[in-house]
């Protein structure tokens, strides 16, 4: 017992020392009841080394245990002062001490003070006796020196001013003394000095004094009737003066208690005896029990509380039954003892407060209290906060509990916690309460804004409307208020050496962002867009994303000629042919270029107007101008031909050239075939040239940027899913025979593959594909056997002029299989002049032709050619 003993102490100690620095020391006032409203009790800012504006700023204000507000504070002047009446008998009852303890919480930060104001007591009660009026029944035979126990006087006051003497009114009968009883009481007995003579006097009429100690001295009076009785000499007796029963609150109703024994020396009916409550007994204990008169046993009436009341002191009365009655009394005293009846109850001391999500751990929240109604180890009370919890409970004193952090918070994760709070005592068995606290977190700016995606790809026709809307990106924050609000703005780039935000221009409200002029794809393909999402905190987070914009041609470009030149002699070309020439003779031939991409310059040839529409055509594709019979003499030697040349765009463009032709009788020069190399480059061949590399020129910076954003996506790619690699495959859709020749461009933004198909009946078809694209296998290239070797050379001459590192032989009525591997695929012009002569091909091979991608697509089986471009078509008859 003793080292149990000695363990609490030490954890008294413990706890006393830790919460040293959170609990200032107690201060304690002293002042009579009955103060009037606003009176001082003391300067509590003083006291506690406040200064006025703290009680201000800190929000000092005061809370009773008790719960009624006796007290407050005077704002002005830091004085604690009385709020209200104040009646200690009302408070604390007979106890000696009367103390009241007052809690000054102090925010910001938070803090507890303990005050005890100490209430003392004022002679502002008077005794007074139970009954105004005592009635004593006296056998005339009764000795002298008899005493009867009279009624005590009760006084509220406590101390001096309590109950100190009492005096009884002169008689020649009887006189007053004073008997001691148990826990230094006494009270007034009324002794019998001179024997009763009944038939002198049957009745005495006394008044009895009670003086209290106060000053000035306040008293109470009871009457008493004294009734002289004959005969009847003897009392009934109680074979103790007091009893003493322990009972457990929780005891059920009628209980049996204790049985009372009293006896009586006379016979019959005067020693009969019946027990009674005396008649000064409170209601509060006749509620509670009950006594058989006759049997004198006492039962349980009402439900026990020992936490309000500890015990009961009650007094029995046993009479006979004699004429007159004969009475004595005894006390009876019951102990309730404490049954762990009350659950554990917690209490607010002051609000739970938001807090930061970055606070440090031991950031206080809320202050709290733990009580229970119990005495004993039924009263201590343990809490306790769920597994987990970023909270922790620091103890204070008198069961003060601080609710504090205790670990990091994230509010993007739980912007509100719940905190429920366990309460058990330490009763058998023990009872439990749980209080949930409510605690808020207050958002850090800690995400910056995400976008949607890294980056994004926007696709604009050229001559668009300036001002109109190119893409809306989007960026979201997680966190809360001002800290998510996301501002939009671009980032200072250059695009061709000026800077970007003299092309576009963005919203910062929503992310829209706007043209600023109209884009021409002939000056620019594609840009890059650096925009930012940053949020509104402090300090503000930001990111980036790249917007990619790529620029769609349009056919806004008419073919411009570039042979025969017409820079001198205007829209009039002059040539010569001998009147000798056969049909089929190369006369010249019209070369044109189109400053558009794709499709929209795809450049065709018509022989609008002639002299002599019977000598000349000119060919679909090539331009060349050839006679269609032998020249006769009958032919003027004058011709004139006016050609028009088309793009393939949607709408077309077109121009014209004017050649004019001399046949000249004798000529034996001949005419260079444009198919053969050239002899001696002119000055107008030199021209021709010049213009020849800068169309390669611009074709092939528009193949490198093509191959530059291939191998940017290919590298990403390859990180994660696959590699641009290239490899051998057969297709199993091209292992059955046909006699078609197709050639397939199959693109999916930038071209991945080009495909040529072929074959009579006979043979057995191959594929010739090149793999462009990280997702694709390694891939080659197999040529197929064509219906006719002939024909199909002028193909592999396109081929092997596009294509110089790879040879291609024939062997009888095949091909042979040759696999050259490729890095890029020809430009656009060298597949488009393939096409062009797979078509007379395959017009030759009675087959159709296929050449198609994403954007696209083009048809020919014999009778017209079908483009597709964006889903429109165009037939070409």
């Amino acid at each position: 017992m003793r080292s149990w003993n000695w363990i609490w102490q030490a954890l008294w100690w413990h706890h006393f020392f830790l919460l040293w620095t959170t609990i200032d020391g107690q201060t304690r006032y002293s002042i009579p009841e009955e103060l009037k409203q606003g009176s001082v009790v003391g300067n509590l800012a003083k006291d506690l080394g406040l200064g006025l504006s703290d009680i201000f700023d800190r929000k000092l204000r005061v809370a009773s245990e008790a719960g009624e507000q006796y007290f407050s504070v005077d704002a002005g002047k830091g004085e604690l002062v009385v709020n209200d009446r104040i009646d200690r008998e009302a408070l604390c009852g007979q106890s000696a001490s009367c103390v009241l303890t007052l809690q000054v919480v102090l925010e910001n930060p938070l803090n507890l003070h303990r005050i005890e104001v100490e209430i003392k007591d004022i002679n502002d009660n008077s005794p007074r006796f139970h009954t105004k009026e005592m009635s004593l029944k006296i056998a005339e035979t009764a000795a002298v020196g008899t005493r009867f126990i009279l009624e005590s006087a009760e006084d509220s006051d406590v101390g001096s001013n309590s109950v100190r003497s009492y005096t009884l009114t002169k008689n020649e009968c009887f006189t007053l003394k004073m008997k001691e009883v148990e826990d230094g009481k006494t009270v007034p007995e009324l002794v019998l000095e001179k024997p009763l003579d009944r038939e002198k006097k049957a009745v005495h009429q006394l008044l009895v004094t009670a003086l209290d100690g106060g000053n000035p001295v306040m008293s109470g009076t009871s009457q008493i009737t004294v009734t002289v009785l004959d005969v009847n000499d003897n009392f009934p007796v109680f074979d103790k003066n007091i009893y003493k029963v322990s009972l457990q609150e929780n005891t059920a109703k009628d209980a049996f208690i204790i049985k009372m024994a009293a006896t009586d020396a006379d016979e019959g009916p005067n020693g009969e005896v019946e027990f009674y409550f005396a008649s000064r007994t409170p209601d509060s204990v006749s509620s509670m029990f009950e006594i058989n008169s006759i049997t004198g046993e006492i039962y349980l009436k009402g439900d026990l509380d020992y936490e309000r009341a500890t015990h009961y002191k009650i007094e029995i009365t046993a009479k006979d039954k004699g004429a007159p009655e004969m009475e004595s009394n005894c006390r009876l005293q019951i102990d309730v003892v404490d049954v762990n009846d009350n659950t554990p109850e917690i209490v607010l001391t002051s609000e739970p407060q938001p807090v930061r999500e970055d606070a440090p751990s031991g950031t206080v929240v809320a202050l709290l209290n733990a009580r229970d109604a119990d005495s004993g180890s039924n009263s201590k009370v343990t809490l306790q906060l769920p597994k987990g919890s970023p909270f922790n409970l620091k103890p204070s004193f008198s069961n003060n509990y601080a609710l504090v952090t205790n670990g990091p918070l994230d509010r993007e994760t739980f912007s509100e916690y719940n905190i429920e709070i366990t309460a058990t005592d330490s009763g058998s068995p023990p009872l439990s309460s749980k209080k949930t606290i409510p605690v808020t977190i207050t958002d850090v700016n800690d995400n910056p804004p995400v976008f949607t995606q890294p980056s994004y790809n926007v696709y604009l026709k050229e001559n668009g409307v300036p001002g109109s809307i190119l893409y809306s990106v989007s960026a979201s924050d997680l966190d809360f208020g001002e800290n998510a609000k996301v501002s939009y703005s671009i980032l200072d780039s250059k695009v061709q050496d000026v800077s970007v935000s003299s092309y576009v221009y963005m919203n910062s409200d929503n992310g829209s962002i706007y043209s600023m002029h109209s884009f021409d794809y002939e000056k620019l393909k594609v840009f890059q867009i650096l925009v930012q999402a940053k949020d509104q905190g402090s300090p503000c987070l930001s990111s980036n994303a790249t917007v990619h914009v790529f620029i769609l041609d349009q056919n806004d470009n008419a073919p411009a000629v570039i042979y025969p030149s017409s820079a001198a002699l205007g829209s009039l070309s002059h040539q010569r042919m001998p009147r000798s020439a056969k049909a089929g003779h190369l006369v010249t031939k019209v070369t044109a270029v189109d400053a558009d991409s794709g499709h929209n310059a795809w450049i065709s040839y018509r022989l609008a107007e002639a002299t002599d529409s019977s000598l000349f055509t000119v060919n679909l594709y090539t331009g060349e101008v050839r006679t269609k019979r032998a020249v006769s003499e009958q032919d003027d030697s004058s011709q004139r031909l006016l050609i028009e040349i088309k793009d393939d765009g949607e709408p077309v463009q077109s121009s014209t050239v004017t050649v004019s032709i001399m046949v000249e009788d004798g000529l034996h020069e001949p005419i260079l075939d444009l198919r053969q190399k050239a002899v001696e480059p002119s000055k107008k061949t030199g021209r021709i040239t010049l213009y020849l590399i800068l169309s390669l020129a611009s074709v092939s910076v528009l193949s490198l940027v093509t191959f530059l954003i291939l191998a940017v996506k290919c590298i990403r790619s390859s990180r994660s899913s696959g590699s641009c690699c290239m490899r051998r495959s057969d297709c199993d859709d091209y292992k059955n025979p046909n006699r078609n020749l197709q050639i397939q461009l199959n693109t999916d933004g930038p071209i991945k593959y080009v495909e040529v198909l072929g074959g009579d009946m006979l043979s057995q078809s191959q594929s010739f594909r090149s793999c462009m694209s990280p997702m694709s296998e390694y891939s080659d290239f197999t040529l197929i056997k064509p219906s006719s070797t002939t024909d199909f050379k002028e193909v592999i001459s396109v081929l092997d002029a596009s294509l110089p590192d790879s040879t291609w032989t024939f062997e009888s009525q095949q091909v042979s299989r040759q696999v050259v591997q490729r890095d890029l695929l020809p430009p656009p012009s060298v597949l488009t002049t393939v096409a062009s002569v797979l078509v007379r091909s395959a017009s030759r091979a009675r087959c159709a032709l296929t050449l198609k991608s994403n954007n696209i697509r083009i048809i020919y089986d014999c009778r017209r050619i079908n483009v597709s471009l964006f889903g429109v078509q165009q037939d070409h008859r």
